[in-house]
């Protein structure tokens, strides 16, 4: 009990991104960064007016610093997308502690409802070295799970529905995606979207993390070498081979982005994605990928949510959600509880409890 305030005081602030002094000029100067260092230490708590200033700093509820998580939770396997590497250290900081507040309330709610949900096996045992591996791999999975060779409607809802930890979070541009560990569950996080942007890149991230949680990759292998594979096996998923050949014709002169766009919509995977899975199955010439690269550019479609086209899919976690209000249908959860495993106010909770029976 001595140290909650000390410990939530801290994850607070690195969720933030914040620096004490970052934190002490938000306030506005009412705190010193030497005040706010012995709350860290522990040496002196807050009083309350300081405490709301605080919460209010840090975009979370008061109560958020005196609550004692039921099982002290450290990840393991935690590995970040190559382009994450554009965050700085307290971004990474951010991400990491936004992950872990948010799987230590699914997991304390699942404890609760006396849920322990497996992940559904994927069995790939052949080491990852060539792109024809991670192919091999793509293949198999859509095998394991009977999903044929048909357009994928919702990834995440499929990643839930076979035991995948899957958490939304705010984050930095430069943040994709993450994947981590608990004992025998496995979490996929990804940044949330403003509404109506494109989902396309959170299918792949998804797909990506995937394949960094369940592929052996050769020891020979750099990160970046990895990391192409781990790309190869998200577009070989989205849009299996023999798909692939039978949409792009090869006995033609040009791509018109219309036919692009139609083919994004239909597969849930963004037109350059598209482009590079037709060089990589020797659909199109090296030239004529660098000539298309050059077009996208041109237009700016590289630049974040400036693709064409939409794929008609929500691409939003919800089982948790859906857990929240079953424990609240059979009387387990409190309103208070219940906006506490949201992330919510109560009275933002309230507001989403209309009976229909």
């Amino acid at each position: 009990m001595d140290n909650t305030f000390k410990d939530r005081f801290i994850a607070a602030r690195k969720m933030s991104g914040l620096s004490l002094r970052e934190l002490a000029e938000r306030i506005g100067g009412e705190i010193s960064r030497q005040s706010l260092h012995k709350y860290e230490l522990g040496d002196s708590k807050p009083g309350s007016k300081t405490l709301i200033a605080l919460a209010n700093a840090l975009s979370v509820s008061v109560d958020y610093f005196f609550i004692i998580p039921k099982e002290n939770i450290e990840l393991t396997e935690v590995d970040f997308r190559r382009y994450s590497s554009k965050l700085t250290k307290p971004m990474r900081e951010s991400v990491a502690m936004k992950a872990k507040d948010a799987f230590e309330r699914y997991n304390e709610l699942e404890t609760l409802l006396g849920i322990n949900e497996l992940v559904s096996p994927f069995n790939f045992k052949e080491t990852i070295e060539t792109k024809k591996d991670a192919e091999k791999a793509a293949i198999s999975l859509r095998a394991q799970w009977n999903l044929g060779n048909d357009p994928i409607s919702d990834v995440v809802e499929l990643l839930e529905d076979n035991g995948y930890k899957v958490i939304e979070i705010s984050a930095p541009e430069g943040f994709d995606g993450m994947k981590a560990s608990y004992k025998n569950k496995k979490l996929i996080v990804f940044r949330k979207i403003e509404p109506g942007g494109d989902v396309v890149r959170k299918r792949f991230t998804s797909l990506h993390e995937l394949a960094h949680h369940n592929l052996k990759f050769s020891k020979d292998l750099d990160e970046k070498q990895r990391e192409k594979l781990c790309h190869t096996f998200s577009s070989a998923f989205l849009f299996p081979e023999e798909m692939a050949r039978k949409e792009f014709d090869r006995e033609r002169f040009h791509f018109y982005e219309k036919e692009l766009i139609i083919l994004k919509e239909k597969w849930g995977i963004s037109i350059s994605a598209l482009f590079a899975r037709a060089l990589d199955l020797g659909i199109i010439s090296s030239y004529t990928f660098k000539t298309f690269n050059i077009k996208y550019r041109e237009r700016q479609y590289h630049k974040p949510d400036k693709e064409p086209g939409r794929f008609m899919s929500k691409e939003k976690p919800t089982r948790m959600e859906k857990l929240i209000f079953q424990g609240l249908a059979k009387e387990v959860l409190t309103l208070n509880e219940a906006a506490y495993f949201a992330g919510i106010s109560g009275w933002e909770m309230r507001k989403q409890m209309s009976k229909m029976v």
